[in-house]
Formats: structure tokens, sequence, C-alpha cells
């Protein structure tokens, strides 16, 4: 199942580990990505720090952190082929996963109609 931030970030926990990309609402703000930056696996995160970069031709924005944790790995494959964002931002375009340093921090998630539901009063 997936979990959502008020930040746009999408999340999917298996066990202790997380992870996170942009949801196709931030995508289709951004517009068509050409540029993105993942962290390097071993930085400890705390929840919201900007932990990543997007660009598109639009605008650059930062993908934060919604958990706590150390980043375990991150989407080289995003790098070299930023337009995956563009066409699978909640499957193959994740930007990085977390090992959870505090599973209670979910709770501050939203699920898919919560999220929706925020999109439609925030935009």
């Amino acid at each position: 199942m997936l979990r959502f931030s008020k930040d746009h970030e999408w999340v999917h926990v298996e066990g202790d580990l997380a992870t996170i990309g942009i949801t196709v609402h931030a995508q289709g703000q951004l517009g068509d990505v050409v540029f993105v930056e993942v962290p390097e696996a071993g930085r400890k995160v705390a929840a919201g720090e900007a932990v990543a970069v997007v660009e598109s031709v639009k605008a650059a924005s930062d993908v934060y952190a919604p958990l706590s944790g150390e980043v375990v790995e991150a989407n080289g494959a995003l790098a070299d082929s930023p337009a995956l964002v563009n066409e699978d931002a909640e499957g193959k375009a994740w930007f990085f996963k977390v090992r959870l340093a505090d599973k209670s921090q979910l709770d501050g998630l939203m699920d898919r109609a919560a999220y929706d539901q925020f999109v439609a009063e925030h935009g």
C-alpha cells in the first residue's frame, strides 16, 4: 500500500525499508522532467529534509524525505533517464530507499483517498 506526504512524495514500505518517489500529481505539476539528483547511500536523513532534486522544463524542486532513516539505495537509472519520472512516477521512477528509524512516522502520512482529497483542496 502506498502512503503519501503533503510534499507530494509517495512511500511504499516493506518491513523496515521505505521506497520513496514523487507522485503522479507532482510530476504533472512539474511537466517534462529533464534532470534528477538522488542522495548517496549511507546518508542519514530526517523527515522533512530535502534529499533529492528534480528539474523539469518548468522548474526545479526539492524532494523531501517523508520519513527519517538511512538511505540504503538510490535509483541511479534516473540520472541517465530522468524521463522515467514522466512515464512511471509511482513505480519504476522511485528516487531512493530508506531504512526506517521510526516506523511510527508512517502514521503522519496519508492513504490514497486522503491524498486525493488533499490535492483536490490544495492543488
